[in-house]
C-alpha cells in the first residue's frame, strides 16, 4: 500500500520539484473585466485563450505566445458588444517551488478591436499586458489561474481590461 501511494502521489504532494516540459500547449477561459474608460459603457464579459509556452531548461524565465478573444456587453439597453482579438508575446518569470508555483507574466502584442455595431470601423492596434498567476502540477498537465492587465493604444485614447482566467497546459 505504501509503495502504491509513493508512486501515484503527484509531485505537489510528494515533495519533489515540479518538472516543466520544454514546450507546452494550453487553453484558458474566464471573465474579462473592463477598467478605466471601457468600464463606462461595457460590463464584464468573457475571455478565451490558446497558448504555447517555451521553457528553457534550467532557467526561471520562459516565453509564451497567446491568441486571445475578449468580448464585453453593453451596459445600456442596446445589444452592442466590444470585441478584442489579440496575439501577444510574453515573458514568464516563475518562482520555483514545490507544488504551487507563482509567476509574473508580461508582454506586448497586436490587438484587433471591433464592435458589433453595423457599419462600425475595426482597428488594429498595439498594446501590452502585465500580470501574475500560479500553476499547480496535476496528473500529466499543469492547471493555472492568472490575471493580467491589458492596455490597448487606440487612436484618440486607449482601452483597458483585466481577464481572470483558469487554464491547463499540456
Amino acid at each position: 500500500m505504501i509503495v502504491f501511494a509513493t508512486f501515484t502521489t503527484p509531485p505537489a504532494l510528494s515533495g519533489q520539484p515540479t518538472i516543466i516540459r520544454p514546450i507546452q500547449i494550453g487553453v484558458a477561459a474566464g471573465a474579462a473585466i473592463p477598467v478605466s474608460d471601457l468600464s463606462t459603457n461595457f460590463s464584464t464579459g468573457f475571455n478565451v485563450t490558446g497558448t504555447v509556452g517555451i521553457n528553457p531548461v534550467g532557467l526561471p524565465v520562459g516565453f509564451r505566445g497567446d491568441i486571445a478573444y475578449n468580448q464585453f456587453g453593453s451596459k445600456g439597453g442596446t445589444n452592442v458588444n466590444a470585441k478584442f482579438a489579440s496575439v501577444t508575446g510574453n515573458v514568464v518569470l516563475s518562482i520555483a517551488g514545490v507544488g504551487l508555483t507563482p509567476y509574473a507574466i508580461g508582454g506586448i502584442g497586436f490587438y484587433h478591436v471591433s464592435s458589433s455595431v453595423t457599419g462600425s470601423t475595426a482597428s488594429n492596434d498595439f498594446g501590452f499586458n502585465i500580470g501574475a498567476g500560479a500553476s499547480i502540477p496535476l496528473s500529466g498537465f499543469l492547471a493555472f489561474v492568472e490575471a493580467r492587465y491589458n492596455r490597448v493604444s487606440e487612436s484618440g485614447g486607449s482601452a483597458s481590461f483585466v481577464p481572470i482566467t483558469f487554464g491547463v497546459m499540456f
